[in-house]
Protein backbone atom coordinates (compact mmCIF):
# COMPACT_ATOMS: atom_id res chain seq x y z
CA UNK A 1 0.00 0.00 0.00
CA UNK A 2 2.86 2.46 0.52
CA UNK A 3 4.49 1.54 -2.25
CA UNK A 4 1.21 2.24 -4.33
CA UNK A 5 0.45 5.92 -2.42
CA UNK A 6 3.78 6.70 -3.49
CA UNK A 7 3.97 5.73 -7.05
CA UNK A 8 0.58 7.07 -7.32
CA UNK A 9 1.94 10.29 -5.67
CA UNK A 10 5.32 10.69 -8.09
CA UNK A 11 2.91 10.28 -11.57
CA UNK A 12 0.28 12.42 -10.34
CA UNK A 13 2.92 15.41 -9.29
CA UNK A 14 4.47 14.80 -12.77
CA UNK A 15 1.32 14.81 -14.44
CA UNK A 16 1.02 18.08 -12.50
CA UNK A 17 3.26 19.57 -14.02
CA UNK A 18 6.17 19.49 -11.26
CA UNK A 19 10.18 19.12 -12.05
CA UNK A 20 11.15 15.84 -12.30
CA UNK A 21 13.20 16.30 -10.08
CA UNK A 22 11.13 17.78 -7.10
CA UNK A 23 8.66 15.43 -8.34
CA UNK A 24 10.57 12.78 -7.45
CA UNK A 25 12.38 13.65 -3.97
CA UNK A 26 9.18 14.77 -2.33
CA UNK A 27 7.29 11.25 -3.06
CA UNK A 28 10.76 9.61 -1.92
CA UNK A 29 10.52 11.85 1.27
CA UNK A 30 7.02 10.13 1.05
CA UNK A 31 7.47 7.27 0.79
CA UNK A 32 10.42 6.97 3.71
CA UNK A 33 7.83 8.55 6.63
CA UNK A 34 4.76 6.01 5.48
CA UNK A 35 7.36 3.61 6.30
CA UNK A 36 9.61 4.63 8.92
CA UNK A 37 8.74 7.69 10.28
CA UNK A 38 10.61 11.07 11.14
CA UNK A 39 13.05 8.49 12.34
CA UNK A 40 14.10 7.31 8.52
CA UNK A 41 15.28 10.53 7.57
CA UNK A 42 17.80 9.78 9.90
CA UNK A 43 19.75 8.38 7.08
CA UNK A 44 19.39 11.15 4.42
CA UNK A 45 22.78 12.64 4.88
CA UNK A 46 24.75 9.16 4.10
CA UNK A 47 21.98 8.79 0.61
CA UNK A 48 22.92 12.58 -0.10
CA UNK A 49 26.84 12.17 0.89
CA UNK A 50 26.73 8.85 -1.40
CA UNK A 51 25.41 10.71 -4.00
CA UNK A 52 27.96 13.08 -3.96
CA UNK A 53 30.85 10.92 -3.00
CA UNK A 54 30.97 9.35 -6.81
CA UNK A 55 34.15 9.42 -8.76
CA UNK A 56 31.45 7.98 -11.90
CA UNK A 57 29.30 11.56 -11.72
CA UNK A 58 32.41 13.34 -12.01
CA UNK A 59 32.33 12.26 -15.56
CA UNK A 60 28.90 14.37 -16.12
CA UNK A 61 30.27 17.55 -16.14
CA UNK A 62 33.48 17.08 -18.00
CA UNK A 63 31.29 15.66 -20.83
CA UNK A 64 29.00 18.36 -20.42
CA UNK A 65 31.29 21.10 -20.53
CA UNK A 66 33.42 19.24 -23.84
CA UNK A 67 30.10 19.19 -25.59
CA UNK A 68 29.14 23.02 -24.60
CA UNK A 69 32.43 24.38 -25.74
CA UNK A 70 32.10 22.20 -29.39
CA UNK A 71 28.18 23.35 -29.79
CA UNK A 72 29.00 26.83 -28.17
CA UNK A 73 31.45 27.68 -31.04
CA UNK A 74 29.09 26.51 -34.04
CA UNK A 75 31.29 23.59 -35.00
CA UNK A 76 28.34 21.32 -35.38
CA UNK A 77 27.79 23.01 -38.84
CA UNK A 78 31.41 22.56 -40.16
CA UNK A 79 30.98 19.05 -39.13
CA UNK A 80 26.98 18.52 -41.24
CA UNK A 81 29.02 20.25 -43.99
CA UNK A 82 32.15 17.62 -43.62
CA UNK A 83 29.71 14.63 -43.92
CA UNK A 84 27.59 15.55 -46.39
CA UNK A 85 29.86 15.24 -49.45
CA UNK A 86 30.48 11.99 -49.04
CA UNK A 87 26.67 10.73 -48.65
CA UNK A 88 24.93 13.19 -50.74
CA UNK A 89 24.44 11.28 -53.84
CA UNK A 90 23.27 7.70 -52.18
CA UNK A 91 19.47 7.80 -52.65
CA UNK A 92 17.85 10.10 -50.03
CA UNK A 93 21.00 12.18 -50.48
CA UNK A 94 21.85 14.93 -47.62
CA UNK A 95 18.92 12.92 -45.45
CA UNK A 96 22.26 10.72 -44.94
CA UNK A 97 23.63 13.50 -43.23
CA UNK A 98 21.63 14.21 -40.70
CA UNK A 99 22.08 10.37 -39.14
CA UNK A 100 26.07 10.29 -40.02
CA UNK A 101 26.37 13.71 -38.01
CA UNK A 102 24.36 13.09 -35.23
CA UNK A 103 25.97 9.64 -34.99
CA UNK A 104 29.80 11.40 -34.77
CA UNK A 105 27.95 14.16 -32.52
CA UNK A 106 26.54 11.71 -30.33
CA UNK A 107 29.73 10.72 -29.43
CA UNK A 108 31.21 13.79 -28.47
CA UNK A 109 28.13 15.53 -26.94
CA UNK A 110 26.88 12.67 -24.42
CA UNK A 111 23.28 13.37 -24.89
CA UNK A 112 20.16 13.03 -26.98
CA UNK A 113 19.33 16.94 -26.95
CA UNK A 114 22.07 18.69 -27.54
CA UNK A 115 22.65 16.23 -30.25
CA UNK A 116 19.44 16.76 -32.10
CA UNK A 117 19.45 20.31 -31.59
CA UNK A 118 22.81 20.58 -32.54
CA UNK A 119 21.68 18.46 -36.22
CA UNK A 120 18.43 20.16 -36.33
CA UNK A 121 19.27 24.08 -36.17
CA UNK A 122 21.94 23.37 -39.09
CA UNK A 123 19.90 20.92 -41.36
CA UNK A 124 16.43 22.34 -41.06
CA UNK A 125 17.05 25.47 -43.07
CA UNK A 126 19.22 23.98 -45.57
CA UNK A 127 17.12 20.77 -46.82
CA UNK A 128 14.10 23.37 -46.69
CA UNK A 129 15.85 24.95 -49.19
CA UNK A 130 16.88 22.13 -51.59
CA UNK A 131 12.70 20.85 -51.55
CA UNK A 132 13.48 17.51 -49.27
CA UNK A 133 10.03 16.29 -47.51
CA UNK A 134 9.64 18.50 -43.98
CA UNK A 135 8.09 15.63 -42.24
CA UNK A 136 11.42 12.84 -43.34
CA UNK A 137 13.63 15.48 -42.74
CA UNK A 138 12.20 16.09 -39.29
CA UNK A 139 11.86 12.62 -38.13
CA UNK A 140 15.51 11.36 -39.14
CA UNK A 141 16.86 14.54 -37.36
CA UNK A 142 14.45 13.31 -33.99
CA UNK A 143 15.89 9.73 -34.64
CA UNK A 144 19.43 10.59 -35.27
CA UNK A 145 19.25 12.63 -32.28
CA UNK A 146 18.29 9.76 -30.08
CA UNK A 147 21.63 7.89 -30.76
CA UNK A 148 23.24 10.46 -28.45
CA UNK A 149 22.64 8.35 -25.39
CA UNK A 150 23.21 4.95 -27.39
CA UNK A 151 26.60 5.96 -28.73
CA UNK A 152 29.33 6.39 -25.90
CA UNK A 153 30.22 8.41 -24.01
CA UNK A 154 26.25 8.86 -22.73
CA UNK A 155 25.43 10.32 -20.05
CA UNK A 156 22.67 8.30 -19.57
CA UNK A 157 24.93 5.08 -19.12
CA UNK A 158 27.25 7.14 -16.74
CA UNK A 159 23.95 7.38 -14.18
CA UNK A 160 22.88 3.81 -15.20
CA UNK A 161 26.16 2.53 -13.93
CA UNK A 162 25.55 4.49 -11.03
CA UNK A 163 22.45 2.99 -9.51
CA UNK A 164 23.54 -0.71 -10.81
CA UNK A 165 27.71 -0.80 -9.99
CA UNK A 166 28.34 -1.57 -13.89
CA UNK A 167 31.32 -1.33 -15.56
CA UNK A 168 30.85 2.39 -17.57
CA UNK A 169 33.86 0.97 -20.07
CA UNK A 170 31.67 -1.90 -19.92
CA UNK A 171 28.41 -0.11 -21.12
CA UNK A 172 30.53 2.49 -23.56
CA UNK A 173 31.61 -0.86 -25.12
CA UNK A 174 28.32 -2.38 -25.01
CA UNK A 175 26.54 0.83 -26.58
CA UNK A 176 29.12 1.55 -29.63
CA UNK A 177 27.80 -1.47 -31.66
CA UNK A 178 24.23 -1.37 -31.18
CA UNK A 179 24.51 2.22 -31.74
CA UNK A 180 26.53 1.56 -35.29
CA UNK A 181 23.70 -1.15 -36.43
CA UNK A 182 20.42 1.19 -35.40
CA UNK A 183 22.51 4.27 -37.31
CA UNK A 184 22.74 2.12 -40.44
CA UNK A 185 18.73 0.83 -39.81
CA UNK A 186 17.83 4.79 -40.45
CA UNK A 187 19.74 5.06 -43.69
CA UNK A 188 18.42 1.71 -45.01
CA UNK A 189 14.59 3.05 -43.99
CA UNK A 190 15.41 6.77 -46.00
CA UNK A 191 17.24 4.49 -49.06
CA UNK A 192 14.04 2.65 -49.37
CA UNK A 193 11.84 5.49 -48.98
CA UNK A 194 13.89 7.78 -51.67
CA UNK A 195 13.55 4.81 -54.02
CA UNK A 196 9.98 4.35 -53.45
CA UNK A 197 8.87 8.25 -53.98
CA UNK A 198 12.22 9.95 -55.42
CA UNK A 199 10.00 13.39 -55.09
CA UNK A 200 10.73 13.14 -51.42
CA UNK A 201 14.27 13.62 -51.87
CA UNK A 202 16.20 16.18 -54.81
CA UNK A 203 18.33 14.00 -56.93
CA UNK A 204 22.33 14.97 -56.65
CA UNK A 205 23.92 15.07 -59.76
CA UNK A 206 27.28 17.02 -59.44
CA UNK A 207 29.90 14.90 -58.31
CA UNK A 208 32.28 15.96 -55.43
CA UNK A 209 35.14 17.13 -56.41
CA UNK A 210 38.68 15.91 -54.75
CA UNK A 211 39.06 19.47 -53.60
CA UNK A 212 35.57 19.33 -52.24
CA UNK A 213 36.60 15.64 -50.37
CA UNK A 214 39.59 17.20 -49.02
CA UNK A 215 38.17 20.39 -47.51
CA UNK A 216 35.24 18.22 -46.18
CA UNK A 217 38.23 16.01 -44.43
CA UNK A 218 39.49 19.09 -42.89
CA UNK A 219 36.35 19.50 -41.28
CA UNK A 220 35.57 16.18 -39.99
CA UNK A 221 39.06 14.71 -38.88
CA UNK A 222 39.38 16.85 -35.86
CA UNK A 223 35.74 15.31 -34.46
CA UNK A 224 36.86 11.74 -35.30
CA UNK A 225 40.70 12.43 -33.29
CA UNK A 226 38.27 13.99 -30.77
CA UNK A 227 36.24 10.40 -30.41
CA UNK A 228 39.39 8.06 -30.84
CA UNK A 229 41.16 9.86 -28.20
CA UNK A 230 38.39 9.36 -25.51
CA UNK A 231 37.11 6.50 -26.70
CA UNK A 232 40.29 4.81 -27.49
CA UNK A 233 41.59 5.78 -23.91
CA UNK A 234 38.52 4.01 -22.46
CA UNK A 235 38.48 1.11 -24.29
CA UNK A 236 42.74 0.65 -24.07
CA UNK A 237 42.64 0.78 -20.36
CA UNK A 238 44.63 4.05 -20.27
CA UNK A 239 41.94 6.31 -18.42
CA UNK A 240 38.84 5.69 -16.68
CA UNK A 241 35.53 7.14 -17.96
CA UNK A 242 36.22 10.31 -15.96
CA UNK A 243 39.86 11.26 -16.79
CA UNK A 244 38.60 10.34 -20.57
CA UNK A 245 36.42 13.23 -19.76
CA UNK A 246 38.86 15.36 -18.66
CA UNK A 247 41.10 14.64 -22.01
CA UNK A 248 37.91 15.28 -24.14
CA UNK A 249 37.22 19.05 -22.75
CA UNK A 250 41.08 19.95 -23.17
CA UNK A 251 40.68 18.07 -26.88
CA UNK A 252 37.49 20.42 -27.80
CA UNK A 253 39.20 23.51 -26.43
CA UNK A 254 42.11 22.52 -28.61
CA UNK A 255 39.29 21.94 -31.37
CA UNK A 256 37.67 25.16 -30.86
CA UNK A 257 41.45 26.92 -31.21
CA UNK A 258 42.28 25.40 -34.32
CA UNK A 259 39.11 26.74 -36.12
CA UNK A 260 39.95 30.08 -34.64
CA UNK A 261 36.66 30.11 -32.39
CA UNK A 262 37.87 30.25 -28.75
CA UNK A 263 37.61 33.02 -27.17
CA UNK A 264 36.61 33.93 -23.23
CA UNK A 265 33.30 34.69 -24.03
CA UNK A 266 32.89 31.25 -25.29
CA UNK A 267 34.89 29.42 -22.37
CA UNK A 268 33.11 31.67 -19.48
CA UNK A 269 29.27 30.24 -21.53
CA UNK A 270 30.08 27.20 -21.89
CA UNK A 271 30.94 27.02 -18.33
CA UNK A 272 27.72 28.48 -17.11
CA UNK A 273 25.48 26.19 -19.25
CA UNK A 274 27.48 23.78 -18.07
CA UNK A 275 26.94 24.12 -14.34
CA UNK A 276 23.59 24.72 -14.85
CA UNK A 277 22.74 21.54 -17.01
CA UNK A 278 25.47 19.50 -14.77
CA UNK A 279 23.51 20.77 -11.79
CA UNK A 280 19.92 19.64 -12.80
CA UNK A 281 21.42 16.14 -13.78
CA UNK A 282 23.17 15.58 -10.45
CA UNK A 283 19.57 16.84 -8.77
CA UNK A 284 17.94 13.96 -10.41
CA UNK A 285 20.95 11.73 -9.51
CA UNK A 286 20.42 12.49 -5.82
CA UNK A 287 16.09 12.67 -5.76
CA UNK A 288 16.16 9.29 -7.24
CA UNK A 289 18.80 7.98 -4.92
CA UNK A 290 16.50 9.06 -2.20
CA UNK A 291 13.53 7.66 -3.57
CA UNK A 292 15.96 4.13 -4.54
CA UNK A 293 16.84 4.27 -0.33
CA UNK A 294 12.93 3.90 0.24
CA UNK A 295 12.28 1.23 -2.33
CA UNK A 296 15.22 -0.80 -0.71
CA UNK A 297 13.04 -0.30 2.62
CA UNK A 298 10.51 -1.24 1.61
CA UNK A 299 11.68 -4.17 0.15
CA UNK A 300 9.64 -3.61 -3.38
CA UNK A 301 12.34 -5.00 -5.77
CA UNK A 302 12.21 -8.40 -3.56
CA UNK A 303 8.57 -8.55 -3.85
CA UNK A 304 8.71 -8.25 -7.74
CA UNK A 305 10.79 -11.09 -7.83
CA UNK A 306 8.61 -12.97 -5.67
CA UNK A 307 6.12 -12.21 -8.02
CA UNK A 308 7.82 -12.76 -10.93
CA UNK A 309 8.28 -16.46 -9.09
CA UNK A 310 4.73 -16.74 -8.52
CA UNK A 311 3.86 -15.87 -12.01
CA UNK A 312 6.34 -18.19 -13.73
CA UNK A 313 6.80 -15.37 -16.09
CA UNK A 314 9.81 -15.72 -18.57
CA UNK A 315 12.62 -13.70 -19.20
CA UNK A 316 10.96 -12.08 -22.62
CA UNK A 317 7.88 -11.75 -21.02
CA UNK A 318 9.36 -9.70 -18.52
CA UNK A 319 11.34 -7.84 -21.13
CA UNK A 320 8.39 -7.24 -23.23
CA UNK A 321 6.69 -5.70 -20.28
CA UNK A 322 9.58 -3.37 -19.20
CA UNK A 323 9.32 -2.07 -23.19
CA UNK A 324 5.55 -0.83 -22.36
CA UNK A 325 6.17 0.58 -19.21
CA UNK A 326 8.92 2.83 -21.02
CA UNK A 327 6.77 3.63 -23.84
CA UNK A 328 4.23 4.76 -21.58
CA UNK A 329 6.52 6.94 -19.33
CA UNK A 330 8.16 8.25 -21.99
CA UNK A 331 5.51 10.06 -23.02
CA UNK A 332 5.44 12.71 -19.74
CA UNK A 333 9.07 11.90 -17.62
CA UNK A 334 12.32 12.55 -19.02
CA UNK A 335 15.13 9.53 -19.43
CA UNK A 336 17.28 10.18 -16.13
CA UNK A 337 14.09 9.95 -14.39
CA UNK A 338 12.53 6.66 -15.72
CA UNK A 339 16.07 4.91 -14.88
CA UNK A 340 16.60 6.25 -11.78
CA UNK A 341 13.35 5.18 -10.69
CA UNK A 342 12.57 1.83 -12.17
CA UNK A 343 15.84 0.43 -12.28
CA UNK A 344 16.68 0.40 -8.81
CA UNK A 345 13.21 -1.45 -8.51
CA UNK A 346 14.02 -3.92 -11.22
CA UNK A 347 17.64 -4.91 -10.42
CA UNK A 348 16.49 -7.60 -7.74
CA UNK A 349 14.49 -9.63 -10.49
CA UNK A 350 17.25 -8.97 -13.16
CA UNK A 351 19.21 -10.68 -11.24
CA UNK A 352 16.52 -13.46 -10.54
CA UNK A 353 16.19 -14.25 -13.88
CA UNK A 354 20.27 -13.83 -14.70
CA UNK A 355 19.63 -10.62 -17.38
CA UNK A 356 22.90 -9.47 -17.56
CA UNK A 357 22.84 -6.05 -16.72
CA UNK A 358 25.54 -4.50 -19.01
CA UNK A 359 23.38 -5.78 -21.87
CA UNK A 360 20.00 -4.48 -19.67
CA UNK A 361 21.97 -1.54 -19.52
CA UNK A 362 21.68 -0.99 -23.48
CA UNK A 363 18.10 -2.30 -23.74
CA UNK A 364 17.09 0.20 -21.09
CA UNK A 365 19.11 3.28 -22.96
CA UNK A 366 17.63 2.44 -26.46
CA UNK A 367 13.91 2.47 -24.36
CA UNK A 368 14.84 5.30 -23.51
CA UNK A 369 15.10 6.55 -26.80
CA UNK A 370 12.28 5.05 -27.97
CA UNK A 371 10.65 7.57 -25.02
CA UNK A 372 12.16 10.42 -26.13
CA UNK A 373 9.60 10.32 -29.85
CA UNK A 374 6.95 8.81 -28.20
CA UNK A 375 4.42 10.82 -29.58
CA UNK A 376 3.09 13.58 -28.44
CA UNK A 377 5.11 13.78 -25.81
CA UNK A 378 8.75 13.29 -26.59
CA UNK A 379 11.02 15.53 -25.94
CA UNK A 380 12.86 15.35 -28.69
CA UNK A 381 10.26 15.84 -30.61
CA UNK A 382 9.72 19.62 -29.32
CA UNK A 383 13.64 20.01 -29.52
CA UNK A 384 13.32 19.41 -33.42
CA UNK A 385 10.49 21.72 -33.53
CA UNK A 386 12.28 24.15 -32.24
CA UNK A 387 14.67 24.30 -34.79
CA UNK A 388 12.70 26.74 -36.86
CA UNK A 389 9.80 29.26 -36.38
CA UNK A 390 7.72 27.49 -39.29
CA UNK A 391 8.37 23.69 -38.47
CA UNK A 392 5.40 22.18 -36.82
CA UNK A 393 5.62 19.26 -34.08
CA UNK A 394 2.60 16.93 -35.79
CA UNK A 395 5.15 17.50 -38.99
CA UNK A 396 8.03 16.08 -36.44
CA UNK A 397 5.57 13.43 -35.32
CA UNK A 398 4.28 12.54 -38.75
CA UNK A 399 7.90 12.02 -39.82
CA UNK A 400 9.06 10.22 -36.79
CA UNK A 401 6.41 7.25 -36.69
CA UNK A 402 8.78 4.58 -38.97
CA UNK A 403 12.26 5.52 -37.17
CA UNK A 404 9.49 4.75 -33.61
CA UNK A 405 8.98 1.55 -35.27
CA UNK A 406 12.59 0.79 -36.49
CA UNK A 407 13.43 1.05 -33.07
CA UNK A 408 10.68 -1.09 -31.68
CA UNK A 409 11.83 -3.98 -34.26
CA UNK A 410 15.68 -3.39 -32.88
CA UNK A 411 14.89 -3.64 -29.39
CA UNK A 412 13.27 -7.11 -30.46
CA UNK A 413 15.93 -8.48 -32.12
CA UNK A 414 18.59 -7.31 -29.05
CA UNK A 415 16.47 -9.50 -26.84
CA UNK A 416 16.34 -12.32 -29.77
CA UNK A 417 20.49 -11.93 -29.65
CA UNK A 418 21.73 -10.52 -26.99
CA UNK A 419 25.75 -10.84 -28.65
CA UNK A 420 25.09 -7.82 -30.80
CA UNK A 421 25.50 -5.90 -27.36
CA UNK A 422 28.14 -8.29 -25.29
CA UNK A 423 30.41 -9.31 -27.81
CA UNK A 424 32.75 -6.18 -27.92
CA UNK A 425 32.69 -5.91 -24.08
CA UNK A 426 34.09 -9.47 -23.96
CA UNK A 427 36.40 -8.89 -26.45
CA UNK A 428 37.93 -6.26 -25.21
CA UNK A 429 38.16 -7.06 -21.47
CA UNK A 430 37.57 -10.50 -21.35
CA UNK A 431 40.22 -11.63 -23.92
Amino acid sequence: MESLLAFGLLIGLILGGLWIQFAVAISGLVYIYLLNGFGGFRALGLVSWGSANSFTLAAIPLFVLMAEILLGSGLSGRLYNGVAPFVRRLPGGLLHTNIAGSGIFAAISGGSAPTAAAMSTVAVPELAKRGYDRSLVAGSLAAGGTLGILIPPSITMIIYATFTETSIARLFAAGLFPGIMLALIYSGYIILRALMNPAMTPTVTERATWGDLGRALLDIVPFLLLVIVVLGSIYGGLATPTEAGAVGVVSATLIAALYGKLTLSLLTDSLSRCLSMSGNILFVVFASLIFAYATALSGAGEALVGVLEDANLSRTTFLLAIMVVFAILGCFMEGLGMIAIIVPILLPALIALEVDPVWFGVFVVILVELGQITPPLGVILFVVASATSDLKVETVIKGVLPFFLLILGFILILIAFPQIALWFPSFLFDG
